[in-house]
């Protein structure tokens, strides 16, 4: 017996396009022999489709189209494994996250999830009941156990600390395929403990293990794909590509396969989540051309470069705005990077004169108190105006350049470079910026080398480098990798001996005061096991572990 496993792309909330979506690559799985084909965890819906859960008349529609499916497959003979919600009406929440088994023109089948996240992005148990039972069919003579995501990601024998209590695959029937439709988000290096497991599961059960994960993004949250097929004895077999829609048939009955060619570099998947990212955001929003400001630095330039692999040069706009305290060579790397991309370099505007005004109308209020942070920050902030109002004029969309070194201490702007709609490298800290920049360079010089070389800085007074406010930036990221991912106490650090006490207590200080900020900051794209956005919540008026 052949299964395809279609990996796809769905758009939350469009449940006649993701319908379509599914039956045109069930034809396709039709014309390539599959008996079987299986489609992702709520693909019907889209994943995460949130609080449209709450709406019942969205669940109806949802309902109604996956019965609509079946029946426009049923001339393909193929049996559809498919995810989507269903309604509860017993007792507890209005919802199920099911697995659909569709054939014969119904939905002769369904299993609805057993174990529902609520970590990081997670916030499964808002809306869906869990389920209690389990699914075992025959096809193709094999008994297909089906699952849903997170229910195979609790085996005491693999995780040393397993999230729940109960494991749905310890006393269940017998079976000898194991079919999982995923969502699951990526972050970097994180498929080779999927693999890990998955291979771990296949040996358990003695069972051969067929992976469906979704692609594509769905606001901050990226999804690699990689869908795959394990043999019995723990072998990958083959593996669907990474960051693209795929349809993968494998042959059950004669187990082998290859797998499609990737690069497991954290560079190289950053690189290819980032652009995903960017993409699926603008395509899905409806928007086609994107704004960004370039200052010469290493941010923006990396920006620009994924801005480019998203959604092509003609549609990336520079606008390039130096103050009294912008070096020449800023300007130069800023017009060079932009030539080097073919990217449209809009105009070069200066802020001197916006600068004189704003404080010539502060000054009888400022009098003669000396320059600060205030006049530093209102330079960001008419830089954003510019952004802004050019991203309207000509119905672009703006994108924000900070790294996440700079979003975690508040080396930023709120109303100033923080404008913007997406936060492109904001799960990136500063070095990682850095690698990026170096490994977008192999093949050719896209990123001035003068952009590489010099010193970071804002250039918002004469002379200034981000060293003179923060710790050496592989310091200071070596820290904030330890309070933000690894979850140690600035007590628990300095006890470490590692850092030294000063360093700790003053990063641990600037992450607490810098909370309100991340608030009202774009959507951060996330690539890391710990980003800033919906995964994040950390109360903005506390005491925290990061201080008073």
């Amino acid at each position: 017996m052949k299964a395809a496993l279609i990996q796809l792309n769905p758009k939350v909330g469009d449940i006649g396009g993701n319908v379509r979506k599914i039956l045109r690559a069930v034809l396709r799985a039709a014309d390539l022999g599959a008996e079987l084909a299986i489609a992702p965890e709520l693909a019907v819906t889209g994943y995460p489709p949130r609080d449209l859960l709450l709406y019942p008349g969205f669940a109806r529609e949802a309902e109604k189209a996956a019965e609509t499916l079946a029946r426009e497959i049923e001339s393909t003979g193929v049996t559809v494994i498919a995810g989507s919600v269903g309604r509860n009406h017993g007792k507890g929440r209005p919802l199920f996250n099911r697995a659909l088994v569709l054939e014969k023109g119904t939905i002769a089948r369904s299993y609805a999830k057993r174990l529902l996240p609520t970590y990081d992005v997670f916030d499964e148990a808002r809306y869906f009941e869990p389920g209690k039972n389990h699914l075992v069919f025959k096809i193709g003579g094999l008994l297909a156990a089906v699952t849903v995501c997170e229910d195979i990601w609790n085996d005491e024998a693999f995780w040393p600390r397993p999230h729940y209590e109960l494991d749905p695959l310890e006393d269940h029937p017998p079976f000898d395929l194991l079919v999982n439709i995923s969502a699951s988000p990526f972050s970097v290096g994180k498929q080779a403990l999927r693999e890990e497991m998955l291979k771990a599961l296949a040996r358990k059960h003695s069972a051969q293990v067929l992976y469906v994960n979704q692609v594509g993004a769905n606001d901050e949250i990226i999804f690699d794909g990689r869908s795959s097929h394990f043999g019995a004895d723990g072998g990958l077999l083959s593996r669907a590509r990474a960051f693209e829609e795929d349809v993968l048939v494998v042959d059950l009955d004669n187990p082998q396969g290859s797998t499609a060619p990737d690069d497991f570099s954290p560079e190289s998947e950053t690189h290819r989540a980032l652009e995903l990212g960017v993409r699926d955001y603008c395509h899905k929003n409806g928007i086609s051309t994107v704004v960004l400001g370039l200052s010469g630095g290493i941010d923006s330039a990396v920006t620009a470069v994924v801005a480019k692999g998203a959604v092509g040069a003609d549609n990336v706009h520079g606008l390039i705005m130096p103050s009294p305290y912008s070096s020449a060579h800023s300007v130069k790397d800023a017009a060079d990077l932009a030539r080097n991309l073919e990217i449209s370099l809009l105009d070069e505007i200066e802020i001197r004169e916006a600068m004189a005004a704003f404080a010539k109308m502060l000054k009888p209020v400022f009098k003669d108190l000396p320059p600060d942070s205030a006049e530093e920050n209102i330079q960001a902030r008419i830089r954003g105006i510019l952004l802004m109002g050019v991203a309207n004029k000509f119905g672009r969309m703006l994108l924000t350049t900070g790294n996440k070194s700079e979003i975690s201490v508040g080396y930023c702007t709120i109303y100033g470079d923080m404008c913007g709609a997406l936060a492109v490298i904001g799960d990136l800290y500063k070095t990682e910026v850095f690698n990026l920049a170096r490994f977008l360079n192999q093949d050719g010089i896209l990123i001035p080398e003068n952009t590489l070389s010099k010193p970071p800085s804002a250039e918002l007074k004469p002379g200034q480098t981000d060293q003179d406010n923060l710790p050496p930036y592989e310091l200071l990221d070596a820290i904030l990798k330890e309070l933000l991912e690894k979850r140690l106490t600035p007590d628990e650090l300095v006890q470490s001996g590692r850092f030294g006490e000063e360093t700790v207590r003053q990063v641990s200080r600037l992450v607490k005061a810098a909370e309100f900020k991340r608030r009202q900051a774009a959507p951060v794209l996330k690539i890391t096991s710990q980003a800033f956005g919906v995964g994040w919540r950390m109360p903005v008026a506390a005491r925290s572990v990061f201080g008073n």
